[in-house]
């Protein structure tokens, strides 16, 4: 990180929460899982169904590490059986806008990525050299026929 970066804190403190939260948001389904809880409350089966491929097991604990964030809440409603609900806290609300922006950032460059990444990946050694320079066997050398 740049000194002159203004933007970007640069304490140990503020690095630590910077890493953390990269850590929550950045995981396979707590993104998803936030913007599913937009609309309103949602009940555990109800989130399960609509996120392909998630297991109940990954849903549960995904969901305890965002309670534990203070991102959701979790409501047991005293019925038989139990009804649950889990919703985004005021916190949780404030995360879908850098989400949002995020994803309007990724539509309007994972193109140029992807072809950065097919650039960067077409790209290799020389023929006939090796990681560090040294000739490959199999390579021409000067003066071989």
């Amino acid at each position: 990180m740049s000194p002159r970066n203004s933007a970007v804190a640069h304490s140990p403190a503020s690095c630590l929460a910077v890493r953390e939260v990269l850590d929550r948001v950045g995981d396979k389904w707590s993104v998803l899982l936030v913007v599913l809880l937009t609309d309103g409350p949602r009940r555990f089966n109800d989130l399960r169904r609509s996120v392909d491929g998630i297991s109940q097991r990954m849903l549960t604990h995904t969901l305890k590490a965002l309670e534990r964030d203070g991102l959701v809440t979790r409501t047991v409603y005293p019925t038989i059986p139990p009804k649950v609900e889990y919703a985004l806290t005021d916190l949780g609300k404030t995360l879908l806008e850098p989400i949002t922006a995020l994803a309007e950032w990724a539509r309007g460059n994972g193109v140029a990525m992807q072809r950065a990444r097919a650039r960067y990946d077409g790209q290799g050694e020389p023929a006939g050299r090796g990681a560090h320079g040294e000739a490959t066997a199999g390579a021409e050398s000067p003066g071989a026929e």
